[in-house]
């Protein structure tokens, strides 16, 4: 039996996520996977396993949310398939390799590689851009590279990798608007390929809890879902109805905080 409180934790962990990426268009996972650490942890659930199994149940919950956030852009014609197709192949080889990588990462290391990427996300969000020029959209193959390492730097951190794709995509000439459903319809693909690479590389570990398959944790998916799916068109509304960008400086704050206190906790 999970206690209430950290019940209640998974349930706010998924609303959190969804609401910050209705509002912010930011992959849930930067907030599911630090959140997974410290209830697992306070769980006593996973021993030396907890960050692979915070990063395998983030990806897994990944895979429904994207889904969800894929048809809503479908819907709207915000999706470039044609750039989604040719990404494809590159992001299912990337994410399986990037959570193999990652299942063979002491907790120390996988720890402080999601640290560092907070903090990549979180000046990402804090400083002002420079305005660049787009480059052409590259071919197929250059497309596929591209994808390859969107999917596993994706995979080893839990993400469902809009932070690497949307900038990208925006530099090669897309809109903001089509690159983020682009960016979405990529997402599931590699939540899907970094799960079942995670899934894998776990298989038979010993210290692994109950209800868990590989380093997925199962309980821990089902309760962000709850929670995330609802929240996360809530945020998306009250994105156009009020201004964001103090709370962008504030959320940026919060994972600069998040990645120190993983760093050096």
């Amino acid at each position: 039996m999970i206690p209430l409180p950290d019940l209640l934790g998974f349930l706010a962990t998924g609303a959190l996520a969804g609401l910050l990426a209705g509002l912010f268009g930011v992959g849930g996972g930067v907030v599911i996977v630090p959140a997974l650490i410290l209830i697992l942890d306070h769980l006593g659930r996973g021993g030396d396993w907890i960050p692979h199994l915070a990063v395998g149940s983030s990806l897994a919950s990944i895979v429904a949310t994207g889904a969800v956030s894929a048809l809503a852009h479908h819907r709207r014609g915000g999706v470039r398939w044609a750039v989604v197709a040719a990404l494809i192949p590159g992001i299912l080889i990337g994410a399986w390799a990037g959570a193999t990588l990652a299942g063979a990462l002491p907790d120390r290391w996988l720890i402080r590689v999601f640290s560092g990427f907070l903090g990549v996300v979180g000046l990402r969000m804090l400083l002002p851009r420079p305005r660049t020029h787009p480059h052409p959209m590259p071919g197929r193959a250059a497309l596929a590279l591209a994808g390859a390492v969107i999917g596993a730097v994706s995979a080893v951190v839990g993400i469902g990798g809009g932070t690497l794709t949307v900038p990208f995509l925006v530099s090669r000439g897309l809109d903001l608007r089509a690159a983020v459903g682009t960016s979405a319809a990529c997402g599931p693909p590699i939540a899907v390929a970094g799960m079942l690479g995670f899934i894998a590389t776990g298989w038979g570990r010993e210290g692994l809890p109950d209800w868990s398959t590989g380093f997925v944790y199962w309980p821990a998916v089902g309760l962000v879902l709850l929670a995330s799916l609802p929240a996360a068109p809530f945020g998306a509304r009250l994105a156009h109805a009020i201004p964001i960008a103090g709370l962008r400086r504030a959320f940026a704050i919060l994972l600069l905080v998040m990645a120190a206190h993983l760093a050096l906790g």
